[in-house]
């Protein structure tokens, strides 16, 4: 799979300047709270589309499509 040029996002300078002031371990903290969020997010619409799915059928989607596909 190839880096297309439509699926790079661009920082605002300033957003660059205010995670660079911030410390290691806060923007390691920030990256994984929006990890969480996508995560529980991902689950979220899995049990709306998917009703009759177990909790652990949901769970190994998620895991999947966040790993795309290389967690099974």
């Amino acid at each position: 799979m190839g880096t297309h040029i439509r699926n790079i996002e661009v920082l605002d300078d300033q957003v660059i300047a205010v995670l660079k002031a911030k410390k290691p371990q806060h923007r390691l903290e920030i990256a994984f709270n929006m990890w969480n969020f996508a995560r529980k997010q991902l689950a979220a619409y899995l049990r709306d589309l998917h009703q009759d799915w177990s909790e652990e059928k949901i769970d190994k989607e998620v895991v999947r499509r966040l790993s795309h596909g290389a967690v099974c």
